[in-house]
This record gives structure tokens, sequence and C-alpha cells, in this order.
């Protein structure tokens, strides 16, 4: 297997772990205080969001090289 493609399934399925914490932690009742008076989610949240998506992301783009990669070296 590719190594690009190794690697860009694990970043999505690390994504999506990262993704499910933040979703969980947002839903929380200490959370959902600290949103209703600050207007904002906790920093420990918007990090969970923040490094999900940037690691599906880097995942799709990951695994996009990797099929390319292999659908080039399959022509040949």
């Amino acid at each position: 297997m590719n190594t690009n493609l190794l690697l860009g399934i694990l970043l999505l399925a690390g994504a999506a772990v990262l993704l499910y914490f933040g979703y969980t932690s947002s839903q929380t009742l200490a959370e959902q205080v600290h949103e209703m008076f600050t207007g904002r989610f906790s920093y420990a949240t918007i990090w969970y969001f923040e490094i999900g998506v940037g690691a599906a992301v880097g995942g799709v783009l990951m695994l996009s090289l990797g099929l390319i990669a292999l659908a080039v070296k399959a022509r040949s």
C-alpha cells in the first residue's frame, strides 16, 4: 500500500476521533453554560474542532495524492 494512502486514512481516522471529542465536549452542561455567558466555546473545545478539521483536510489531500500516485503507477 502506498504511504500517502496509509497516512491519509490515519489522518482521517484521527480527524473523526477529534471531531467526535469536540462535539461531545461542546454538548456538556459546563460548556453550554460557558457558551451562554461568553458567546463562545472554551479553548479546549475549539482546539478539538480546529485540529480535527485540519487533520481531515490533510487526510483528504494525502489520500488524493496516494490515489493519484496509484493511478499513475497502474498506467505505466
